[in-house]
């Protein structure tokens, strides 16, 4: 979001916008509005998502500690809000350096990636099902660059497991 405005009052400081330039300026308003939308209605919509993945979690996983749970959940509730302000931002690289890079960490120490692989694929379905298309649209790909950094590489392999 901040470059896409960013370059528009740049080249504003040279001449006033064309009128293609006031049409593109408009396409990132409508777009940031979509994000806003988005953002808003995951800021609302917390506790109903994240009781529904508790209850799901629960069932899915009745071997696992409720301390491992609620540190799972604590940890997407976390990862929730930064994504939904990377998203609003349009910044994944936001993601990556506020929480990504320190969190991944605390994930291997905790030794808990295989439930939070479960409580990531719970999450996106209540996503799914919480959220217009749009909206889950524009929420998914910082989502998944969480799920990819966190859990895609510190997942142990099965042969891993076995051996």
């Amino acid at each position: 979001m901040q470059t896409d405005f960013e370059d528009f009052f740049h080249r504003s400081e040279h001449h006033y916008l064309q009128k293609s330039e006031i049409l593109l300026f408009r396409q990132h308003i409508g777009i940031l509005r979509q994000r806003l939308a988005t953002y808003e209605a995951l800021r609302n919509k917390e506790l109903e998502i994240f009781q529904g993945v508790a209850d799901q979690l629960e069932e899915a996983c009745p071997t696992e500690s409720t301390k491992q749970i609620g540190k799972a959940l604590k940890h997407w509730i976390l990862i929730m809000r930064y994504c939904a302000f990377a998203m609003l931002l349009n910044n994944p690289e936001f993601l990556q350096h506020r929480l990504l890079e320190w969190l991944t960490d605390i994930v291997k120490a905790h030794q808990i990636q295989i439930l939070e692989q479960t409580l990531y694929e719970l999450l996106s379905d209540q996503l799914t099902q919480k959220l217009p298309p749009r909206q889950n649209e524009l929420i998914k790909p910082f989502l998944q660059q969480a799920q990819q950094t966190l859990l895609t590489e510190t997942i142990p392999s099965k042969v891993e497991i076995l051996t």
